[in-house]
């Protein structure tokens, strides 16, 4: 007799997502009740964010917690990031890969390969293939998730370039060539870095 293979229904995806509620409430009631939260349980609440689709509530968390002093670690700023990339926003992912190189932490392969989705989910291929330059020169090995989200990017933008090529060609000379040029992160990701290149396609 073959057993029946049991599919998530939508009861257990309500499930899942009435679980990560109370975890954000929980960490309220920490202040309410006057217990001192640390990093462990802002992360907590931070994944949970992430997990629930809620980024800006994953940035407030962030926030808070250089409010109350406390300092984030490599951990909390992946649950950000992967918040971030999730929720579709590509810039406050970079944005928060950046701040981690200010504080003094280095990203994980987690923290790289959330942006580089992010920038994937965002259409940025050019920033998604200059995260994945920056972890070998950090030396990072980037896994196959780093080099798939890679190629989805590129294959994603291949639409969009092929049109930016078209529109150069339309424009024509040096303005053209001006109005493509890819914004480097590089640059951010640590102050005084080369630029990686302008990755700019030939038309």
């Amino acid at each position: 007799m073959r057993e029946a293979k049991m599919e998530p229904d939508s009861a257990t995806t309500l499930g899942s997502a009435r679980a990560r509620r109370p975890a954000l409430a929980l960490l309220s009631e920490m202040w309410e009740v006057k217990l001192e939260q640390n990093v462990i349980s802002y992360s907590a609440g931070i994944s949970a964010s992430e997990k629930g689709g809620q980024w800006q509530r994953a940035l407030a968390l962030l926030g808070e917690m250089w409010e109350a002093k406390l300092e984030p670690n490599v951990i909390s700023y992946s649950g950000g990031i992967s918040a971030c990339e999730k929720g579709g926003q590509w810039q406050p992912a970079l944005a928060l890969l950046s701040e981690i190189w200010e504080i003094k932490l280095e990203p994980d392969v987690i923290s790289f390969n959330a942006g580089i989705s992010a920038c994937e989910k965002g259409g940025e291929w050019q920033q998604g293939l200059a995260l994945l330059s920056e972890m070998w020169e950090v030396k990072l090995e980037p896994n196959v998730i780093s080099y798939s989200a890679g190629i989805s990017a590129c294959d994603k933008g291949r639409a969009v370039a092929a049109g930016a090529c078209a529109a150069e060609r339309d424009v024509g000379g040096e303005a053209g060539a001006r109005r493509h040029q890819p914004i480097s992160v590089l640059g951010s990701l640590r102050a005084g870095r080369a630029s990686s290149g302008s990755g700019r396609l030939r038309c």
